[in-house]
């Protein structure tokens, strides 16, 4: 992977790396199992470096860039799960800003966001609209000068720490009675409330939200009126392999420690890594992280570069890598033996972390059905010529 990547990618991945070293590892171990985001973390994070490749240059980042998106969440994901949440809600609520934000919501909020000062979250999921969008139920409509909200999300990761988020609803006009638009909320705004925390299988800050009678200034719309579609799949289509990315951090860990393990671990009068059972599934999750690795970074390259056919290898990259890494985490665990379903060990920890993975930001079933409708589109091209 070194190979296809710039210098200035390897000096950011080496600052990830040392960041996690020197900081967010201690910090770990120090909060322990959280469901919110403290002030030490929110700290740590926004002095770290890490949210730089989310924002442009002019905004305080260091440019857009996939791979470096990528390099962080690896780096951070393995070490310390809510970390890693923090820095994919500050992508998925700030991109939008990127992409659609007037000159005004640019300068309002990106140099909060990339400074940290700002934590942001992304409002898309609903009761009845997880994978399937297109049944959102929540609603904006005009008045006056304000857009007035009403419905419900689920499932919101950083909800209940967050300063702001980018809430998605439904604007019907006659042209498109199904139209989605997007807008910039903030936490002081009354009707933005978290209606319950949910209590998830690994520690997370997630939430349901009840809006009731939101009022959001028209200039807080985000974009144009029914470009809230396009735009929450143009954010997740930059986010997607950075979940793989994640996932392979997590699957990096486990294997760092299953070897320590198995090297340590005496049974029948030998390490049991001497074992072939134990050799070959040690050997299976090395393939399956470098092959992961490999497909993370091609579709992350591919993103930066605008190659057309990034969509397609992003969702790939998701899809194997957490179900890969989800494998590894597997085969941790049962070379622990006894230890590795005690509750607080890594490999325990990183078991019940991993699983959310192959479900958020579209589900492994999701994945194929994008890849598949991407290679029938393309078979149709081809016999069209």
């Amino acid at each position: 992977m070194h190979t296809l990547l710039s210098q200035e990618d390897l000096a950011f991945k080496a600052l990830c790396e040392a960041y996690v070293n020197r900081e967010l590892a201690p910090l770990a171990r120090k909060l322990g199992e959280i469901d919110d985001v403290p002030e030490a973390l929110r700290a740590s994070l926004s002095h770290s470096g890490v949210y730089a490749p989310l924002f442009p240059k002019e905004y305080g980042g260091q440019g857009i860039s996939a791979v470096r998106i990528c390099l962080a969440r690896e780096a951070i994901a393995g070490v310390y799960a809510p970390a890693d949440t923090t820095l994919a809600m500050q992508g998925l609520g700030g991109y939008p800003i990127v992409l659609a934000g007037n000159a005004a919501q640019k300068q309002k909020y990106l140099p909060a966001l990339a400074e940290g000062e700002r934590l942001t979250t992304f409002c898309l999921t609903e009761p009845e609209a997880g994978s399937d969008v297109a049944a959102m139920q929540t609603t904006a409509r005009a008045d006056g000068d304000d857009f007035v909200i009403n419905g419900r999300k689920r499932f919101i990761s950083n909800g209940y720490s967050a300063d702001m988020g980018i809430l998605f609803a439904r604007t019907p006009t006659d042209a498109n009675p199904k139209a989605i638009s997007a807008f910039i909320v903030e936490k002081e705004m009354p009707g933005w409330n978290v209606h319950r925390r949910i209590e998830l299988m690994a520690s997370h800050d997630i939430v349901e939200f009840e809006i009731k009678d939101l009022r959001v200034p028209k200039q807080n719309l985000l974009g144009t009126v029914g470009g809230g579609f396009k735009l929450a799949m143009q954010t997740l289509d930059l986010m997607r392999m950075s979940v793989g990315a994640a996932a392979l951090g997590m699957a990096q860990t486990a294997l760092q420690h299953s070897l320590q393990f198995a090297r340590g671990r005496v049974q029948f009068g030998r390490p049991i890594v001497e074992f072939q059972s134990t050799a070959f599934k040690l050997a299976d999750m090395a393939v399956d992280i470098e092959a992961a690795r490999s497909l993370v970074y091609l579709a992350a390259i591919k993103k930066d570069k605008g190659d057309p056919s990034a969509s397609l290898h992003s969702s790939i990259a998701k899809l194997y890598a957490t179900e890969a890494a989800f494998r590894c985490i597997d085969q941790a665990v049962q070379i622990h033996g006894g230890v590795g379903v005690v509750k607080g060990s890594t490999v325990e920890r990183l078991y019940r972390e991993i699983r959310p993975l192959r479900v958020y930001e579209g589900t492994t079933e999701i994945q194929k059905l994008v890849i598949s409708s991407h290679l029938i589109k393309q078979a149709g091209r081809e016999a069209g010529k």
